[in-house]
């Protein structure tokens, strides 16, 4: 459990982290490094405080099969969120995250507003800066929570293995991009947050089902069995979408050319 605990923390932040490290790098870039840096650690700071605050208080005050049940519930509809975006980006009902894209909006927006590069400090850049991984971060921080303190009431470590998942992710980000220097568009994002969506979803179902006081049949070990079901269920949907979507785009192509008769006709002397 542990281990999964800490994979699922490990691949939510990661995906997390290439987005916000995309609005840090565009504010390194265009503006200064001193206020990127300094915005990124304010809002790297805070998440530490929030996950600290709140994982100590939920596992000491909230009941574990009430907690469990929450969050199992808040894990579902989380997960369901990502699964969604990622099964209709497979289908290709819309269109994949292009951090690239993002990178280069950003840049012209920050253009657009007249920064240039200096070396002090600049209240713009740490505010965009610690925004973009504030809000980012809170994701990871709902996951690291959330995740840890379910497992920790059981076993006194859960979210030290989810934020031990989360850091490692931060470090590998940060170190591919300082490596890189550019946008890390080479990351599997869609696959990521397909993956998180189905372990996030598989877990939340675990969790609320025991909240309510469902026992599981192998215990824990039914977990793998839930992820294969709705990896299946995706897979299924995925298929379905394509299939309708072809579907579509024929009946049309051959609409069109029985339209253009029937007007031709209709304007014929």
């Amino acid at each position: 459990m542990q281990w999964a605990i800490a994979t699922a923390a490990f691949l939510a932040s990661a995906v997390e982290f290439v987005e916000a490290f995309t609005i840090v790098l565009v504010v390194g870039i265009t503006i200064n490094w001193r206020s990127s840096l300094l915005g990124a650690f304010a809002a790297a700071v805070t998440l530490a405080i929030i996950i600290a605050t709140l994982g100590v208080a939920l596992v000491k005050w909230v009941p574990i099969n009430d907690f469990r049940l929450i969050v199992g519930i808040i894990l579902i509809l989380f997960g369901l969120k990502w699964l969604k975006k990622a099964i209709l980006r497979y289908s290709g009902l819309k269109a994949l995250h292009d951090e690239e894209a993002i990178f280069e909006e950003t840049m012209a927006e920050i253009r657009a507003r007249g920064e240039t590069i200096v070396p002090r400090f600049q209240p713009f850049g740490v505010a965009l800066s610690y925004k973009s991984v504030l809000l980012e971060g809170l994701e990871v921080a709902f996951i690291v929570i959330t995740f840890g303190s379910s497992v920790t009431s059981a076993s006194g470590n859960g979210i030290a293995s989810a934020a031990i998942g989360a850091t490692i992710a931060g470090i590998l980000v940060i170190a591919a991009g300082v490596i890189i220097k550019a946008p890390l568009t080479k990351v599997p994002e869609n696959t990521l947050k397909f993956i998180v969506g189905i372990m996030l979803t598989s877990f939340g179902t675990f969790w609320a089902a025991e909240g309510f006081g469902f026992e599981w049949p192998l215990s824990d070990a039914f977990i793998p069995i839930l992820v294969v079901l709705y990896l299946l269920v995706s897979y299924g949907l995925v298929t379905w979408l394509k299939w309708n979507k072809q579907h579509q785009l024929a009946m049309a192509n051959l609409s069109s050319p029985s339209i253009t008769t029937t007007e031709q006709e209709e304007v014929r002397p």
